[in-house]
């Protein structure tokens, strides 16, 4: 579902600066020691950055998107520090409206590459960063923002997956439109790590082409009622992909959930190429 109400546009005054700071402390907790303060939005919004919300009919700001550009190896990029939705306004769509804007913002100045990390222990933010906006995982950080004072933040490292989002390639276009949406054949039969959440895995690298990663269904929950357990998942799943992404012997093509038992998964490939899996990940693997 898509909100049609919803303005989404630059932060343009400093009440709407201000507003998205106490977004920000709403969101991550009063105590956040990390919020990108007034000026440091309108700033940036001066040297190629994105600072733009998402407004209501009522002018309240309800969704927000945060980002500043440089260069990365001589090559123009763009980092998505933070995107946030109020809780009360989430599933309406308002997320995707926010990147559809940050895209076309970027475009607009030339820039083509978005990184951004997020949290590979979170299925809902997995399923909008690889199937919904069409981003690719290059590389996994352990522990990347250390001990936060955010909420969100207790209990566990802070490891990241840090995703490209190449915003001029097919891929992207054809996740935008909805159309690459499915992991299909082989993809969705390799062997499953880890094979016992509950204990943590070390185990060698599977010899077959399709490897399966299992995330949990819901983290929070995990965290409050299995905290051993989200904490020895982490473990076994940063040795994972600490093997199969950053020492290159595959890299992640999607992720899905399963229909039948609510089980998520990222699927990894450990023959072909990223971009040539991308483009025929609709066609029977």
């Amino acid at each position: 579902m898509y909100k049609s109400n919803i303005e989404i546009r630059p932060l343009a005054n400093r009440d709407e600066y201000q507003a998205c700071v106490e977004l920000q402390k709403d969101i991550w907790g009063q105590d956040f020691a990390d919020v990108v303060p007034a000026t440091i939005q309108m700033v940036s919004q001066r040297v190629g950055g994105v600072a733009s919300g998402a407004f209501d009919p009522t002018g309240r700001l309800v969704g927000f998107v945060f980002g500043i550009s440089g260069f990365c190896d001589g090559v123009a990029v763009h980092w998505s520090d933070m995107l946030a939705v109020r809780p009360e306004n989430r599933r309406l769509g308002i997320g995707r409206l926010l990147k559809l804007h940050q895209r076309e913002t970027l475009l607009a100045t030339g820039i083509k590459r978005v990184y951004w990390s997020f949290d590979p222990l979170v299925a809902q933010n997995a399923h909008f960063n690889l199937r919904t906006l069409g981003a690719f995982p290059v590389e996994y950080v352990v522990d990347m923002y250390g001990d936060t004072s955010s909420v969100l933040h207790q209990g566990l490292d802070t490891d990241r997956l840090i995703v490209e989002w190449r915003l001029a390639e097919p891929t992207a276009e054809r996740a935008l439109t909805g159309e690459f949406d499915k992991l299909q054949g082989k993809m969705r039969t390799g062997p499953i790590i880890p094979e016992d959440p509950t204990k943590v895995s070390r185990t060698p690298v599977p010899q077959t082409r399709w490897i399966r990663l299992e995330l949990p269904k819901d983290l929070e929950r995990l965290k409050q009622t299995e905290p051993g357990s989200a904490r020895r998942w982490q473990l076994s799943l940063r040795h994972a992909f600490m093997s199969y992404l950053n020492k290159g012997h595959g890299h992640v093509v999607g992720m899905y959930q399963d229909q039948n038992t609510g089980r998520c998964f990222y699927v990894i490939d450990t023959v072909t190429s990223r971009h040539s899996v991308a483009l025929e990940s609709q066609q029977d693997l």
